[in-house]
């Protein structure tokens, strides 16, 4: 069954962490409207690549252009059925607009799976959704996950855990999208193939 899905962005959102979703979403048939304050369907935003080389955090490269789908200012919640908030640079400001926080606190009340990845529980903190939740996210957004009230729960030494807690499915960076994604596809109720 097909089913909406709403992905929140900005320029600076991780690369893999907007396209590698919204195709794995695409792929099994599930209609990703991808949104940005300010934006309208057929702009774009930049993205970000971050990676691990062995520094103390993660670099950053400019990644590509990614399509807006539909327009910020038109969003229903009730109209989908799930959140994605990938991460990168642009959950800092994100999170800062009062129509991004009440689609979030909308999409908890309302009990529909939130999918966020890495600085993404940047926007769960600030919109004070997750207090008593375990969440995982990337390690230097944990001081802001335990200040709203939640249980950071730590990565793996290679970033590809994820962690499911209620409607939240969460994960610390790109290398848990395996785990992340079907954890996601399976609190939306999809398909999955063995």
């Amino acid at each position: 069954m097909v089913k909406r899905i709403l992905m929140l962005v900005g320029d600076f959102v991780e690369d893999y962490e907007a396209m590698v979703p919204y195709q794995i979403l695409t792929l099994v048939g599930h209609q990703v409207d991808v949104v940005c304050p300010g934006k309208k369907s057929g702009d774009t935003v930049k993205t970000a690549v971050h990676d691990f080389e062995g520094d103390q955090t993660y670099t950053e490269k400019l990644g590509h252009n990614f399509e807006i789908t539909a327009d910020f200012d038109q969003v229903e919640p009730q109209n989908y059925a799930g959140l994605v908030i990938p991460g990168g640079r642009a959950p800092e400001y994100l999170r800062l607009n009062p129509k991004v926080l009440e689609l979030v606190r909308s999409f908890a009340q309302d009990k529909k799976p939130i999918a966020a990845i890495c600085h993404g529980a940047q926007v769960l903190s600030a919109a004070r959704v997750i207090e008593g939740v375990e969440i995982s996210c990337y390690p230097a957004v944990a001081p802001e996950i335990e200040l709203a009230g939640a249980k950071y729960i730590p990565n793996n030494p290679s970033y590809s855990n994820a962690h499911v807690d209620r409607n939240f499915i969460t994960a610390p960076a790109w290398p848990a999208h395996p785990q992340w994604m079907r954890f996601f596809l399976q609190a939306l109720g999809s398909t999955i193939i063995p």
